[in-house]
């Protein structure tokens, strides 16, 4: 049940014109338009795609497991799907594991695409692996549970509009595009606590700049995925 429901929604999602948009056309136009055009200055050595290819990897995770997840969920419970669906043997733990598991085909597909382009822009990443994975497992989850906790308590229309205004915010302030350190000192201890400023800071640290384990950044996706998923688990309506 559990693999049939995540192909289901995998393949809902890749039909969805509108969601391929926001997790796959907009952070690939991104990445091609700002390695090419001087729009804004970069920080670290090397070419403009090594900043800017770890900060658009970032951003194709929240746009899924943020920005799409949170819309895509809010409307299946305002016109009754989660609840037909939660009344249906399919039991409700394997319907939320399920979404995830499309979150994760889907950025996948997203790390997988950005990659290939990054590399053909001339993009030469370092670092390890490992704490790659690990740094984009925990913004996947970062990301999940304060999209379902959107979905779960606003409105449909509501989780809409906030969703996709939350995302061009932290596309402008998270350090995917624009360093942080443009920002003044005191906007700037905050920012760094955001979850898209971890990912993308720690994804920079490690494939721009070849660092180790990036614990602080680490440390605080952890922090955001552990109360986005227990608010999410405690507040989320089905109906």
């Amino acid at each position: 049940m559990l693999l049939a429901q995540t192909a289901f929604e995998t393949r809902m999602l890749l039909r969805n014109g509108e969601q391929l948009l926001l997790t796959v056309v907009i952070p690939t136009v991104l990445l091609v338009l700002f390695s090419a055009v001087d729009i804004v200055t970069v920080e670290g050595p090397g070419k403009r795609v090594d900043f800017l290819a770890p900060g658009l990897l970032a951003l194709a995770v929240m746009s899924t497991a943020f920005t799409g997840q949170a819309i895509a969920t809010g409307f299946e419970r305002r016109y009754g799907v989660l609840k037909r669906l939660g009344a249906s043997p399919l039991p409700r733990w394997t319907l939320l594991t399920a979404k995830t598991g499309c979150v994760l085909v889907t950025e996948i597909l997203q790390v997988a695409l950005l990659s290939v382009i990054a590399l053909a822009l001339g993009w030469s990443p370092h670092g390890n692996p490992m704490a790659v994975a690990a740094l984009l497992v925990l913004g996947t989850a970062a990301f999940s549970g304060l999209g379902l906790l959107m979905a779960g308590t606003l409105k449909a229309e509501a989780t809409l509009a906030a969703a996709n205004l939350v995302f061009i915010l932290l596309l402008l302030a998270g350090g995917v595009i624009v360093p942080l350190g443009k920002f003044p000192d005191a906007v700037r201890g905050v920012l760094e606590l955001l979850p898209i400023s971890a990912l993308s800071d720690g994804l920079r640290s490690v494939l721009q700049h070849g660092a180790g384990v990036p614990w602080s950044d680490l440390g605080i996706l952890a922090g955001w995925s552990v109360l986005g998923l227990a608010a999410a688990a405690r507040f989320f309506r089905w109906e």
